[in-house]
């Protein structure tokens, strides 16, 4: 029975501290345990069940492996279809809470880069790894969703949460327009308070760090004219310098005036001559001629990384300042393709961190320090992190990612659901913030 100064000072301690009790946080660590058998049968399941992005009904199967998962939690789960953006669709769960704790948005994604035609094909173990397609990116991420919730449904913290799964079916290749097959992930955050993120934890030499910042992706193409004739009067006044030497000159112009922190801007592939071309994927390019020919065209294709939202408005209009210096006779023009948003730092990012790693000391795990956002690609979370406080690298520890032999720590599985299952209870306990 509590004393009225233990009452007191109970009611005095911090919500987050009395998020769950230390019998729920240990009901938690050896749900996980007990599931882990299962937990790893379902990474199985969902490895050999092929869902490269364009493969549409492989896509919906792991869909439908996941759905069996979630409604028996308490989840209502629908398939939102994106046939209209040429993609298969996203996976979206919803369990409805008691309407007094903080809204999460868990987000990962069903797909992967290895399409039926990959020979790299299979599940395998090898001692404590797990290799095969999309075992880390993204569908170990999925499997910790799934293990998190179960052990928080053993504890009873499940009960009274507001929690929205989102999977998405196209995360490593968007279907266009992007903002159309985002819409669904949009609105999911302005119905959210906080936004976590399913992808590989970062680690480094075994330190495991948060994630409150990945970069933007963007691709750009650049293509450029001259006249052309014979190659005795390059240089001159009626043919100027021709398509190739205004392509160098841009990207060049590039390498040497661009250059700033957390930005990377690389070239994929090129082309020159006459003619030159780009097929419309945007990844085969073409170019013919002979050496006493002075090239008509040039193209070539790259990538564009920013932080912010500001650095990649200003880096953008540098690239056009310099593309417009055109040579003598030459012409170039430059075309931008939006990819994903750049997850900018925010204090409100920083705050999650700060609570997961309160967590940590509570399940005496190391404190996660800040990742490098330079060392991590683009993903879903750039697409909600302006509209909430998000945390992103919340999934397995791995690597390999987008290659043959992609594996995944399979100790890492349980740590993860575990130490996941008590911040997703802390957060879901936390007062909603609007």
């Amino acid at each position: 029975m509590l004393t009225r100064f233990g009452a007191i000072a109970l009611a005095a301690l911090p919500l987050p501290l009395l998020a769950q009790t230390p019998p729920q946080v240990e009901a938690m660590r050896k749900a996980v345990a007990a599931d882990t058998p299962r937990n790893e049968a379902l990474l199985e399941r969902l490895v050999v069940q092929n869902s490269g992005t364009l493969n549409l009904p492989g896509v919906k199967a792991a869909g439908e492996i996941v759905r069996a998962e979630l409604e028996p939690l308490g989840f209502a789960v629908e398939w939102v279809d994106q046939t209209a953006v040429g993609r298969a669709g996203h996976l979206v769960a919803r369990h409805k809470g008691d309407g007094r704790g903080k809204r999460l948005l868990l987000i990962g994604h069903l797909d992967t880069v290895f399409e039926p035609s990959s020979p790299f094909t299979g599940f395998k173990r090898e001692g404590t790894r797990a290799i095969g397609p999309g075992v880390g990116d993204d569908k170990g991420g999925v499997v910790i969703i799934v293990a998190a919730l179960r052990a928080m449904q053993a504890a009873g913290t499940l009960k009274g949460a507001d929690i929205t799964v989102y999977l998405t079916g196209d995360e490593e290749r968007t279907g266009a327009p992007a903002e159309k097959a985002r819409e669904g992930l949009v609105a999911a955050a302005k119905a959210s308070d906080v936004a976590l993120e399913y992808e590989n934890q970062a680690t480094e030499d075994g330190v495991e760090y948060g994630t409150v910042a990945r970069r933007s992706s963007t691709s750009w193409e650049l293509k450029t004219t001259g006249v052309t004739g014979h190659s005795s009067g390059i240089f001159g006044e009626s043919l100027g310098y021709g398509a190739i030497y205004e392509m160098a000159r841009i990207l060049d112009g590039f390498r040497r005036e661009l250059p700033e922190k957390n930005l990377t801007y690389n070239v994929g592939v090129m082309a020159g001559g006459t003619p030159a071309a780009i097929d419309a994927a945007g990844v085969t390019a073409s170019g013919s001629g002979k050496t006493n020919i002075v090239a008509e065209a040039a193209v070539a294709r790259g990538d564009l990384r920013t932080l912010t939202p500001e650095q990649d408005a200003r880096v953008r209009t540098k690239m056009e300042a310099i593309v417009s210096q055109h040579l003598p006779k030459t012409g170039a023009t430059l075309t931008f393709f939006d990819g994903m948003p750049p997850m900018a730092p925010s204090a409100g990012n920083r705050a999650l961190l700060a609570t997961l790693n309160a967590v940590n000391r509570e399940l005496k795990l190391p404190e996660m320090p800040e990742y490098d956002p330079a060392k991590r690609g683009a993903a879903d979370s750039g697409w909600v992190a302006a509209i909430v406080p998000t945390l992103a690298g919340l999934g397995p520890v791995g690597g390999k990612a987008h290659a043959e032999g992609e594996w995944m720590d399979l100790t890492s599985l349980p740590r993860q659901a575990t130490r996941n299952a008590v911040f997703l209870t802390r957060l879901s306990k936390e007062p909603r913030s609007r």
